[in-house]
């Protein structure tokens, strides 16, 4: 399951106090002062890894506090470092402060690490305050504070390619068959209602991370039907694949509907509309095999689209030549046969 928002309560460990000590020895009669500073207390750090892609594990386990720093010993003896609590994020995280709500980081690399409460310092020990003049001190001072935060998390998913369509477009249907995802398929609307991601191996050399976006609809970018809360995923996709259902079961114009699509990606982020995009249409096995090519090329010339790309995911006919010019698209490089 996808949990894309998490909100995580951190706190980092105190410094351990100094300590005021004395060498006291039987033949060493001017011995002195040799208190041990205090440890340092332990960080709370945000790590991004790559074999995560969802927040669940942080929502189940909000509160993440680092160890406390020693006390200072004597004989000159530092007290023992606090350990830092490391917290694993799936990149893709950005991470909020909750108080003012600014954005601290965005952790998009694995082993990324982001220090979200300092540890505090240890005191200094009597020894530090020896001299001339004072040559028995007493006198300490205390580790540090602990540090500590609210933070917002959200993810957004990090994907070479992203589909993008209408409900019932064909993308859950198209992901399970070129990657080990499993999103649940139906053939009613919003049947997906989180993002998916998966891998599809080209070779062993080749692989393509692909994201399921749930159905978008005409006003997703105001907040209509699931497309607003899953749009911001689409902005960390390297490039889009837009699947166009060739017949789509309302009797409504496949251009039309790309139309739509494409209109509320632009309300929602120029930059996201900017995203290299290819249109793949979908459900050819619909269509009687002698009126094919000429119903996708009349939808593809209305598009401006030389050579269209067409799939089946119940058939797979076609599969391997989208995944192709996937590959080409997300590398820059000619696609095959083109």
């Amino acid at each position: 399951m996808l949990v894309d928002r998490a909100r995580i309560f951190v706190r980092s460990g105190k410094g351990g106090n100094g300590c005021v000590g004395f060498r006291r020895e039987k033949f060493v009669p001017m011995g002195g002062p040799n208190g041990g500073d205090g440890g340092d207390g332990g960080d709370v750090v945000l790590v991004g890894d790559e074999s995560l892609d969802t927040l669940l594990t942080l929502t189940h386990r909000p509160h993440y506090r680092a160890e406390h720093g020693g006390q200072g010993l004597g004989s000159q003896m530092h007290g023992a470092n606090g350990d830092d609590k490391i917290v694993k994020v799936p990149l893709g995280t950005l991470v909020y402060s909750e108080e003012n709500g600014e954005l601290i980081a965005d952790i998009s690399k694995h082993d990324q690490c982001l220090v979200v409460a300092k540890g505090g310092k240890g005191g200094f020990g009597n020894e530090h305050f020896k001299s001339s003049t004072n040559q028995a001190p007493r006198e300490t001072t205390p580790g540090e504070p602990i540090e500590e935060h609210v933070l917002r998390l959200e993810l957004k998913l990090i994907a070479d390619i992203g589909f993008v369509g209408l409900p019932n477009a064909g993308k859950s249907t198209l992901l399970s068959v070129v990657t080990a995802a499993r999103p649940k398929i139906a053939d009613y609307p919003f049947t997906t209602l989180q993002p998916h991601l998966g891998i599809a191996e080209l070779d062993i050399d080749r692989r393509l991370v692909m994201a399921d976006i749930p159905g978008l609809i005409e006003g997703a970018a105001d907040g209509a039907g699931l497309g607003h809360r899953f749009l911001r995923h689409v902005e960390r996709t390297g490039a889009l694949v837009h699947l166009l259902d060739v017949f789509p079961e309302d009797g409504s114009d496949p251009v039309a509907n790309y139309k739509t699509i494409r209109g509320e990606l632009e309300r929602y982020s120029s930059e996201l509309a900017a995203k290299e995009e290819m249109i793949v249409f979908t459900k050819i096995d619909l269509l009687p095999e002698e009126e094919l090519d000429d119903y996708v090329g009349e939808l593809a010339s209305r598009l401006g689209i030389e050579k269209p790309l067409m799939c089946s995911g119940a058939t797979h006919v076609g599969i391997r030549n989208v995944l192709e010019h996937c590959w080409s698209m997300v590398n820059k490089q000619p696609a095959p046969g083109w």
